[in-house]
């Protein structure tokens, strides 16, 4: 037998035997092992990490537009870690799928159930309670309490500047519920319902929970806020351009394209569950560029990468526009081309030309009341001349078909024997001209920043009727002269080549402003056409927030859309724009619209411009120190002199342009209880200047916003441009504000001046939320809100085409609640206290000239006409807001919430300029939901659960009920004489519900409510149904436009495609010029782009995110840039402007082009942020270095497609313009 103990001669035996009398368990004989017995009880957490009890489907509601289905896991009734779904509906063979769909951080998100930051109870300022439990305790009335409060200067300044410096103390639901409906009650009793808003974005990522909050609103009379344009991700060029708010294609087209541009949009960062579509289409030859300052993450991908300096992209554009003109109709005519703009553009529509200056200018669409035509809508007739006839004639498909009993069957794009011209040139009757055309890229001239001075050009044109006539000239030709395509025989100045520097629209003049070479732009611009020519117009360009959140992004935008029109990939799979910013495709729209607006109880309600709410509220227009004329074009006829934008906001405002609440000086329950007619009165009164608009004395007392609600938003920490304007003027509270008021000498002409500026204008703010954020830390009262993990909801995005559930998971946690939840014990309590102070009031409403209804007919010829000054009279829904009298009963606030109204049946569900009857569906939700019994909704389909409005919000929608996409068609069909019908004729029996979604994801209908068709399975993208069935764009031609032609268009000098650069910070504001100053500080253009490690704020202060970033705040920089002021990585450095100061550390990065920073958007302050030496207060947040511009553009309204419709037109909160002194600061920082 083998004697296996230890030799006593081995190296070590005497250790090892020493050993047994250290070690537990039985040695082995030979010493070299230990026999233990228990101790691996710990082991079992590893092996337990995966199991579950549960396994639920749910969908992140971040606003990322992933709307990802997610497996959530469940262990003894906690939320233990989440997967990706599978179960998406296929896209059939030669494709890849949609799933699974989601992301690292989506993948974090569970973290945040039961993390530090979760608002687990009710908060309240406690200053603020303190006060509210004596004046309560006192007066034993909350309403009367409040106002109590409110009273008193001292008191109510004392809870303001205590905003943000913690003081939060919990409070039992009951309570903070009734401080909130009596704040609400107060408010709507002293200064009126317009008083009040509501904040929350996106409505597309949780549907239930916006509607929810916005049915709230509407029911009492308050304003929502807009979000689109606020976030500067509404794209204004797609309204002008294409009369729609946005359409874009899914990303499974991304697959059909065969040359794809991403051009301002960072898919693999912004878009991750739907990046994979890009890498995998290369595989079937399709080229990729890249155009983006920086090397972004998907410049990897890119068979190209183009980049031209921040800002400049339209220069770049234009020139490649200039190729396809010259290479593609010029040289030579391309067919699909020329047919493609002939049909589906303004190309051919002629414009009269007037004299200035020895010359001409581009003026007006020639209107059939110009030649002589004066039936039905004429105004609103455009004119093309017709190669066939010789004779100018009036095509179908433009507004003045739209709206008229004589335009029925006749509202399409059908040609018949008509055969525009799309030129002049060579035409017997035309001859050149000379035309005065703008450029803003040089730095002569004394208007603007330094940048205009005019172009030369020339176009063929004719006298209409004789000499006595209108002289015009094509869309076209005038396209070609702004363009710089010369054609042999025209007057004027024209480049002599592409390598002609100093003549707009080249390749070499692009290139000085870019620094993107020629010859890259001429082979990317015939690569592009000649793709699009053989490919039938399946070029695709990627674009966002890296082009659209610039000051005057809508002329870059528009120098990308010319490139896809000319080119015929508009409405096309495969083609076509593709811009992608928020979560915004709410795709059952009409059901949702329907209850958020408790358009079911009452009409209209009121939608507010958020960016300009904010403008005014905040007090930046105090800031503005240049008038709106340095906008102006060297062609201005001087409209703008003397003007702010505060003015232009002013003058939008009382013609009916743009919605402004609060609207008069006066509570408008008092203008609607009025003996007699009340809106005669208003009219009368604003005619004597006894009544006055608030938007002109914006800092009186009665004219601001008391109360504010934001729920699913992060305002303060997030979208806020100029957080520190917020907090000195709207909150009254600390602020790093440095900035210096305007001079007199550039100070309103229309809007009243007050010498001391208020400081806390708001008396309550209410955030709901699930996390500590800006918002929550700055907030009066703080509610606990459910994840989406733990509420019933729906989630559709514009990237895919199914409508998602939210399901719970788990019950909310703690307190907290849902959104919906609250906002309806908040409608209980205000009805209850409304019985003593509000009872049945009446209120006037105004309401802005609105687009896709008869308003946007109101001005025709877009001319500006201004009754203040005696030009025209004030008429109410002409040169006038709309004016309404609204009856409420705020003592049934409650229950109107919890049922749905009867004006669903009665007039019916306004869906883009038609009218939807849901008199089945009413029947079959009341069979669905139950019935209401008894009080003011007795009879009526209940909504009193997030699961009954989930499947009323299905029900009343086109896209998910197949009768009501049906007979939508139907009634299109009708007014444009084309069948459509039958592309949702085979899902007219479906009806798609919340259990249906909760199953799976559910493909939407086709339906009238967007521009493209799902039909038969394809690939959704844009305007098919326009390319298609000839339906028109909701625009003045009834085409995509290339030409605008509204008087203030003109004044900017914008009326066709230009380059515009950045604004120049040192003229409007004295910052110092770009560049280092050789010794400590270096100025540098700051953008904010999305973040890798968050969305928007949310997992910014997750502990996965925050492990795989910085760990903090931190600002990215070039090189070169760092070196010269001696910054290395990770430094903490300061970035210094007028509007504030950020502390951050530096990441140093050869990816980053010089004289350019990146601050990540929504780094808040919440996570390891200093001190600043410059202020000696805590760090800002990316906010901080920004704030608000308006352009006047985006101010118009009452015109074709320039009108107003809620976050479809409205001022652009842009930011990307800003500059920053960046400086390297002490290294030992203070907290």
């Amino acid at each position: 037998m083998t004697d296996t103990r230890i030799p006593p001669t081995e190296p070590g035996a005497a250790l090892l035997r020493a050993g047994r009398y250290f070690r537990p368990g039985a040695a082995a004989p030979d010493l070299h092992s230990v026999r233990l017995t228990g101790g691996r009880e710990a082991d079992s957490f590893y092996r337990d990490r995966w199991s579950h009890d549960k396994v639920v489907n749910s969908t992140h509601g971040v606003n990322c537009t992933g709307s990802c289905r997610w497996k959530v896991y469940v262990k003894d009734g906690i939320i233990t870690w989440e997967t990706q779904q599978t179960d998406y509906p296929s896209v059939g063979p030669d494709r890849p799928e949609y799933e699974p769909r989601g992301c690292p951080r989506g993948a974090a998100f569970s973290w945040y159930t039961y993390s530090p930051t979760r608002v687990r109870y009710p908060y309240i300022r406690g200053v603020l309670l303190e006060m509210y439990r004596e004046a309560r305790g006192r007066l034993q009335d909350p309403v009367l309490a409040w106002a109590d409060i409110q009273a008193d200067p001292e008191r109510r300044g004392r809870y303001q500047r205590a905003r943000g410096k913690g003081g939060l103390v919990r409070a039992s639901w009951d309570e903070a519920v009734e401080i909130v409906a009596a704040a609400h009650v107060h408010t709507i009793k002293t200064y009126g319902p317009d008083r009040i808003a509501g904040f929350s974005p996106i409505p597309a990522m949780s549907m239930v929970s916006h509607a929810a909050g916005a049915r709230f609103m509407g029911l009492i009379g308050a304003p929502m806020l807009s979000f689109y344009d606020w976030y500067a991700d509404l794209p204004v060029a797609s309204p002008q351009v294409f009369g729609d708010q946005t359409d874009v294609p899914e990303s499974g087209d991304w697959w059909d394209a065969a040359y794809l541009m991403m051009w301002g949009s960072n898919v693999p960062v912004t878009r991750t569950p739907d990046a994979h579509w890009m890498a995998e289409a290369r595989y079937r030859g399709q080229k990729v560029v890249v155009v983006a300052p920086d090397y972004a993450d998907n410049a990897k991908f890119a068979d190209e990468w183009l980049h031209p300096h921040p800002g400049t992209d339209g220069a770049l554009a234009l020139a490649m526009g200039h190729v396809v003109l010259k290479e593609f109709f010029v040289d030579r005519e391309t067919p699909f081309f020329a047919d493609y703009v002939r049909k589906f553009t303004d190309l051919p529509f002629l414009v009269t030309l007037t004299e200035k200056d020895g010359a001409y200018v581009p003026s007006k669409f020639l209107r059939a009341t110009d030649v002589g035509k004066f039936g039905e809508g004429a105004a609103w007739k455009t004119v093309v001349l017709d190669a066939v006839t010789g004779r100018a004639v009036v095509p179908n498909g433009s507004l003045g078909f739209r709206w008229t009993e004589s335009g029925k069957g006749k509202w399409n794009l059908e040609l018949g024997a008509i055969q525009p011209h799309l030129s002049l040139y060579g035409h017997e009757a035309a001859g050149g001209v000379e035309v005065l055309l703008p450029r803003f890229d040089t730095e002569g001239g004394e208007h603007g920043q330094g940048r205009g001075d005019v172009v030369h050009r020339g176009v063929p044109a004719t006298q209409l009727g004789g000499a006595k006539g209108p002289l015009v000239t094509t869309v076209f030709d005038l396209l070609l002269a702004q363009y710089g395509v010369g054609r042999e025989g025209l007057p004027g100045q024209w480049p002599s080549s592409y390598k002609d520097s100093e003549a707009p629209g080249t390749p070499a003049w692009q290139e000085v402003h870019t620094s993107v070479p020629a010859a890259k732009c001429v082979k990317i611009a015939r690569e592009f056409a000649r793709t699009a020519e053989q490919s039938q117009g399946r070029c695709m360009i990627l674009m966002g927030a890296g082009t659209n959140h610039w000051f005057h992004s809508e002329t870059i935008y528009r120098a990308f859309l010319a490139l896809l029109q000319l080119t015929g990939c508009q409405g096309r799979n495969g083609g076509g724009w593709a811009h992608y910013v928020g979560q915004e495709k709410c795709r059952p729209v009409t059901g949702w619209a329907t209850l958020a607006g408790a358009a079911d109880w009452s009409r209209p309600p009121r939608q507010m411009i958020g960016a300009a709410y904010w403008f005014l509220n905040t007090d930046q227009w105090r800031y503005d120190k240049f008038g709106a004329d340095v906008l102006a074009s060297p062609l201005g006829e001087g409209r703008f002199k003397g003007m702010t934008g505060a003015d232009c906001l002013a003058l939008s405002a009382r013609s009916g342009w743009m919605p402004s609440y609060p609207t008069f000086d006066r509570n408008p329950l008092k203008l609607g209880e009025v003996f007699g007619d009340p809106v005669a009165n208003v009219v009368a009164e604003l005619r004597s200047g006894t009544l006055k608009f608030a938007c002109e004395d914006p800092d009186a007392p009665e004219n601001w916003p008391r109360v504010l609600t934001l729920w699913r938003a992060n305002l303060l920490g997030s979208s806020a441009k100029g957080a520190e304007y917020f907090s000195k003027h709207l909150l009254g509270t600390h602020s790093s504000l440095r900035a210096e008021e305007a001079e007199p000498e550039v100070r309103p002409r229309d809007v009243t001046w007050r010498e001391e500026a208020p400081e806390g204008k708001l008396d309550l703010l209410l955030s709901l939320d699930f996390r500590q954020t800006s918002s929550t830390l700055l907030s009066d009262v703080v509610l606990p809100a459910a994840t989406w993990y733990e509420k019933h909801d729906l989630s559709t995005t514009d990237m895919h085409p199914y409508v998602h559930s939210f399901t719970p998971a788990v019950d909310p946690p703690w307190q907290a609640r849902t959104d919906f939840d609250t906002f309806k014990a908040l409608a209980e309590r205000l009805s209850e206290l409304a019985v003593d102070h509000l009872g049945v009031r009446k209120d006037l409403v105004a309401t802005a000239l609105q687009h896709d209804t008869p308003g946007e007919t109101a001005q025709p010829g877009g001319v500006v006409l201004d009754w203040k000054r005696g030009e025209c009279d004030p008429v109410p829904g002409k040169t006038l807001p709309n004016l309404a009298v609204v009856e409420r009963d705020y003592t049934a606030v409650g229950a109107k919430f919890a049922a749905l109204g009867p004006l669903v049946e009665k007039l019916g569900l306004p869906a883009k300029g038609i009218a939807l009857r849901p008199d089945e569906e009413v029947e079959h939700l009341k069979e669905l939901n139950g019935v209401v019994r008894g009080g003011p909704a007795d009879g009526r389909p209940a909504l009193d659960t997030a699961v009954k409005a989930a499947n009323t919000i299905l029900a009343l929608s086109g896209t998910t009920n197949g009768r009501l996409a049906t007979q939508g068609f139907r009634t299109l069909e009708a007014r444009t004489g084309q069948e459509m019908a039958h592309l949702s004729a085979e899902h007219e029996g479906k009806r798609i519900t919340y259990a249906d979604t909760q199953a799976a994801p559910v493909p939407v209908i086709t339906s009238p409510e967007w521009s493209g068709s799902e039909s038969g399975g394809r690939r959704y993208t844009a305007f098919t149904l326009n390319t298609e069935h000839l339906k028109p764009w909701h625009t003045l031609t009834g085409r995509q436009h290339f030409f605008l032609d509204h008087d203030w268009i003109h004044e900017l000098g914008e009326a066709l495609p230009v380059y515009r650069p950045p604004l120049d910070m040192h003229r409007l504001f004295g910052e110092p010029h770009l560049g280092s100053d050789g010794q400590t500080e270096v100025t540098v253009r700051y953008l904010t782009p999305h973040n890798k490690w968050s969305i928007h704020s949310e997992y910014q202060d997750n502990l996965f995110m925050l492990s795989l970033s910085r760990g903090g705040q931190n600002i990215w920089m070039s090189p070169q840039d760092a070196d010269a002021i001696g910054v290395k990585d990770n430094d903490w450095i300061e970035a210094v402007n007028r509007n504030g100061v950020v502390v951050a550390r530096a990441v140093v990065s050869h990816r980053m082009p010089a004289g350019t920073v990146y601050m990540h958007h929504a780094q808040e302050r919440t996570v390891g942020v200093p001190k600043t030496e410059t202020t000696g207060r805590r760090g800002g947040i990316h906010n901080s270095l920004t704030r608000l511009i308006l352009k006047p553009s985006h101010l118009i309204g009452g015109y074709a497609q320039l009108s107003w419709a809620f976050n479809y037109l409205g001022p652009t909160g842009n930011q990307r313009d800003e500059v920053t002194v960046i400086r390297r600061r002490s290294q030992e920082v203070e907290y």
